[in-house]
């Protein structure tokens, strides 16, 4: 038993899995953020998805400048967030990684953003995923500083839009951002990779929904710091966003809403998620509205 704690609590190899699909306008500053981290024991592995604006370019370059310090997995096609993060994971435990960090190719970290979540892994062994403190990127507002999960049965990031000076203090919270979290490997083995039916869009909270049902723990450290160009890579597709979030919230609510509280939370989510979607329609997103729903009506658990 004494071995079994001392791997669980010891990082000492980190893969910070990045995906990236046509991003070669902002792929590179993410990597030199990376690169620079404070704690040294990782691995930068990128995912790229398919990419056809000239990422692979730049990607190659890094790997001539960063060296055994990045992987890059090329994908012949988009195989959405879920499919190409999965890919990054079980590269992951191939290669034998104690944690793994997702980050998004829109988003630059502080150089001890890695170090900060790796000391709630090793002094928490009750936490089996860790996020920080996301702001957008004008360092002024923030982005996220974890996610809830709403007796709407909506969820939605912490604090989103809420000035820096009204971040919380560093404690448990529900969930953890697919953009800048680290998990620990054996979570992963526990609950499963991430499901790819949700291709993008809440399928960080289905893992951190997972993880607390199966036991594990979500920790939120205002010590890790990292900046978000919110929506880099979404609002280069027309009405992802809105399509995504019809077609995936129904998913997230059948898929991990204990029994007890399916028809409390069930009501109240149906009367929200036509309200949603009576509002998008006056914004003239009618289609890509009507489009995720039924979408969502082909979704099963």
């Amino acid at each position: 038993m004494l071995l079994i704690h001392y791997k669980i609590n010891t990082m000492n190899k980190l893969a910070i899995v990045v995906l990236n699909w046509n991003g070669a306008n902002i792929i590179e500053r993410c990597l030199n953020s990376l690169s620079l981290q404070t704690f040294d024991k990782f691995q930068i592995v990128v995912i790229d998805n398919g990419s056809n604006d000239g990422s692979r370019v730049i990607l190659e370059k890094q790997q001539k400048i960063l060296g055994d310090k990045i992987h890059v997995i090329y994908n012949k096609k988009n195989c959405g967030f879920t499919g190409g993060v999965n890919i990054g994971i079980k590269y992951a435990f191939k290669h034998n990684f104690d944690g793994i960090a997702l980050f998004n190719n829109d988003a630059t970290a502080d150089k001890d953003w890695l170090k900060s979540l790796a000391k709630i892994l090793i002094d928490k062994k009750d936490v089996g995923l860790v996020t920080g403190l996301l702001l957008h990127e004008n360092g002024k507002t923030i982005d996220s500083s974890g996610e809830f999960y709403s007796k709407r049965g909506l969820a939605f990031p912490r604090d989103r839009n809420q000035p820096i000076e009204k971040s919380k203090n560093s404690g448990y919270v529900f969930g953890a951002t697919g953009g800048a979290s680290l998990y620990r490997s054996s979570l992963f083995k526990d609950i499963g990779l991430f499901d790819e039916s949700f291709f993008a869009y809440y399928e960080d909270v289905d893992v951190s929904f997972r993880a607390q049902l199966a036991g594990w723990k979500v920790y939120y450290t205002d010590k890790a710091i990292a900046y978000h160009e919110q929506g880099g890579s979404s609002k280069k597709i027309p009405g992802f966003t809105v399509k995504q979030t019809f077609r995936n919230l129904p998913l997230l609510y059948i898929k991990n809403v204990p029994r007890k509280f399916i028809l409390s939370i069930g009501v109240r989510l149906i009367f929200a998620y036509w309200l949603m979607f009576f509002n998008t329609i006056r914004y003239g997103n009618i289609y890509y509205a009507t489009k995720g729903w039924v979408e969502s009506l082909t979704l099963t658990p």
